[in-house]
């Protein structure tokens, strides 16, 4: 896969370990499936556009619920349409046969045009997570006119140098190791797995909030009809053309990365913030590859800061 690594592939299919958490106050949503290229794709939205739309996408084989709806919820207050959306093969979406997937990374970024076209948004400001973050990246760059801003979390740069990268630790490639011996028809393995890789996922800022994450697992597993299709996501290829880097973005961004991300390095972070042009830059001290509650008050106030510096009120 063109400038995309075998390790960034790997990272993608972690379910990162975002939480719950207390919201600004009640903000109806409403939610509806958008057609893109023969697939259904389940999506929420909070809120109205008065200010802009934003479209939260998330990483490889994570599901909406990911998105914390705290989180939602506060920038939706704000005056933002806020949308999260299940990736093919995830969640209320259209999911395919496991170990097969008809689609690339080209159709997945396709699937944020349906989106944003369904909704009636000529431009939305994109915060993307890890896989989501490189799928926003190329979005910005083949159809700019769409993208008014990016927020990029625990990614790396489209078209980056090796040395921003990093290998799985030990403890991941064991854990990936025994989940090719995982029955998926066993509701509970499936439930230790996947609660397995939100603990790896964790940094040592914050405890790690297991009670939480089961719940958010089990809501996830009652929305999909094949949770190991979602892993389909670590099989997919892209045609990158050469010379397509972060480096030629010219939206406004934000870089939010956490110190101890095992899965994608902070060296990757702040190789995507020296190759954007103006980016702004927040850390998660001792933060992993997550959005734990704690943190939400601060990332949902560094966004709309952001926000607002590129578009005052």
């Amino acid at each position: 896969m063109p400038s995309m690594s075998r390790r960034h592939v790997l990272a993608a299919t972690l379910s990162l370990a975002a939480t719950g958490g207390s919201a600004a106050g009640p903000v109806q949503s409403t939610s509806r499936r958008v057609a893109s290229m023969g697939v259904q794709l389940a999506t929420e939205a909070f809120g109205a556009p008065e200010r802009g739309t934003i479209l939260l996408v998330m990483g490889a084989t994570a599901s909406m619920l990911w998105w914390p709806r705290a989180l939602c919820e506060r920038l939706a207050a704000s005056g933002y349409q806020v949308i999260r959306f299940d990736h093919r093969d995830t969640g209320g979406s259209t999911t395919g046969a496991p170990g097969a997937p008809d689609y690339d990374l080209d159709v997945l970024q396709d699937d944020l045009l349906a989106i944003l076209d369904d909704y009636g948004a000529g431009t939305a400001h994109l915060v993307g997570m890890s896989l989501g973050g490189y799928l926003s990246q190329l979005l910005a760059l083949r159809h700019p006119a769409r993208v008014a801003s990016l927020v990029l979390i625990a990614s790396e740069p489209l078209g980056g140098t090796g040395e921003a990268a990093a290998d799985i630790s030990p403890e991941f490639m064991a854990h990936f190791s025994a989940m090719q011996e995982l029955d998926w028809s066993n509701r509970q393995a499936v439930r230790d797995v996947l609660l397995g890789i939100a603990r790896l996922s964790a940094g040592p800022r914050w405890p790690f909030d297991a009670p939480a994450a089961r719940e958010r697992i089990d809501a996830e597993l009652d929305r999909t009809e094949s949770p190991q299709s979602a892993f389909n996501h670590a099989l997919l290829a892209g045609d990158i053309p050469p010379g397509l880097t972060a480096a030629d973005i010219r939206q406004p961004a934000l870089v939010i990365h956490g110190s101890h991300d095992p899965v994608i390095p902070l060296a990757a972070g702040k190789a995507l913030a020296a190759m954007l042009p103006d980016a702004q830059q927040l850390l998660l001290e001792g933060v992993g590859h997550e959005l734990p509650d704690p943190e939400l008050p601060r990332v949902g106030a560094a966004i709309l800061a952001f926000l607002n510096r590129i578009q005052p009120a």
